[in-house]
């Protein structure tokens, strides 16, 4: 049968969603579900119970990746995919990650639905620890699956209490039996809120991702002494707050020097020994710098290194500099570029191409199988945040376009 009249049913991906944003709900309205904890054990779980009611066959590889797959007529032929993550960070929204689910979940349903077949199987995936925020580096799961990371540097990421990622996934019962890396794909479709202010700013319901922004993520140590706060001079102070506090300043000129393109971001600080009357002898800092262009990426760490190296210096500190991830900058398939762009077009939907200012799974994927990205406007591009927002709508048109691109290369 022709797909071409295919819908997918906006309310009932709404419900999925409402009824996911239960797990892990938070006062102001977001969601807080931790990679691997009881909360992302409970969505997990969840997932899965949906998916195998919409007929799916559901595997979990070592890293806990989960996959669910709706046959094809010709098993033979790697499945054509989408995905993204339900687990949030810790002060969340019920959109970010969530709705990449979900939305690969409903394109099964509006085929069940529809009575629709494909050629090549449909697969909708869930990939562990996208965010990062209990276990750095983010994408871990989908970077062990493209070959970035290797299964022991991952099952190795502790959180701040000490518990690794691998002991955690057997804890919650996902560390599957299959290999990280070995599952095929023929290729991967990514749909996400934008999480920036683009697409609601046009007024446009789709974008049509071309790829993403490079990355650099930074742990700094910076070391002085702990002294009186009351006794010990200026000049002889070795501050490591101020120290630090100069390096942020100085982290903000070198992102306005490559603007507007660049971002840099310090999200986590821990000073010590944290006491009111004591000059802080250590403060540990984390960096976020990205840019869509590699040559001012490099740039920009250059200018990072030799920046905070002259303040440690002036201050009487010493800094370390540990980088902990480092992301190139990645055009997707065109393939898969032009698929969204044509099921768009064909829907009758206004779109614009945009680059991807955050890091996806799709931008692990692509190393090693055809991907690409669909956004949706959310409010005020605010993400990461309990206010995070997105118009059901919107979300029904991306849901759309991704079942039609995914069906384009599923029958082609």
């Amino acid at each position: 049968m022709t797909l071409t009249n295919v819908r997918v049913d906006g309310d009932r991906l709404w419900r999925s969603l409402m009824e996911m944003a239960q797990i892990g709900a938070l006062p102001n309205g977001g969601c807080g579900r931790l990679a691997l904890s009881d909360e992302d054990k409970q969505a997990r779980d969840l997932f899965v119970r949906w998916c195998r009611e919409a007929g799916c066959e559901v595997t979990v590889d070592d890293m806990g990746n989960i996959f669910a797959r709706r046959p094809g007529r010709d098993n033979s032929l790697p499945p054509i995919a989408t995905g993204s993550h339900l687990d949030t960070q810790p002060h969340g929204g019920k959109f970010d990650g969530v709705y990449g689910v979900l939305a690969g979940l409903e394109v099964i349903r509006a085929l069940n639905d529809a009575g629709a077949e494909t050629r090549a199987p449909i697969e909708v995936i869930n990939w562990t620890n996208e965010e990062g925020s209990r276990f750095a580096p983010a994408m871990v799961a989908s970077g062990v699956f493209a070959g970035q990371f290797e299964h022991e540097f991952a099952w190795s990421r502790e959180d701040a209490a000490g518990h690794s990622l691998g002991e955690e996934l057997g804890r919650i019962g996902y560390r599957g039996g299959q290999r990280c890396g070995e599952h095929p794909l023929g290729a991967l479709f990514e749909a996400h809120i934008e999480q920036g202010p683009i697409l609601e700013g046009a007024g446009v319901p789709i974008g049509v991702v071309s790829g993403a922004q490079g990355q650099r993520w930074y742990d700094v140590t910076v070391r002085g002494q702990d002294c009186h706060a009351g006794t010990t001079p200026m000049p002889r102070r070795k501050d490591a707050y101020t120290a630090s506090a100069r390096m942020a300043i100085a982290l903000r000129d070198i992102a306005r020097v490559h603007a507007p393109q660049a971002v840099a971001t310090i999200g986590q600080v821990e000073v010590i020994p944290n006491s009111r009357n004591t000059i802080p002898g250590e403060v540990r800092f984390s960096v976020d710098i990205r840019h869509p262009q590699p040559a001012p990426l490099a740039a920009m760490d250059d200018a990072l290194r030799g920046g905070f190296a002259a303040i440690a210096a002036e201050e009487g500190t010493e800094v370390e500099i540990e980088g902990i991830w480092h992301k190139s900058p990645i055009r997707f398939d065109e393939g898969c570029v032009d698929a969204v762009a044509r099921a768009a077009e064909a829907l009758g939907y206004a779109n614009q191409a945009i680059v991807s200012g955050a890091g996806h799974d799709a931008c692990q994927v692509c190393a090693i199988a055809p991907a690409g990205m669909i956004f949706v406007p959310c409010a005020d591009g605010v993400s990461h945040n309990e206010a995070e927002s997105a118009e059901p709508d919107d979300l029904e048109k991306g849901c759309n376009v991704l079942l039609h691109a995914m069906t384009g290369l599923a029958n082609g």
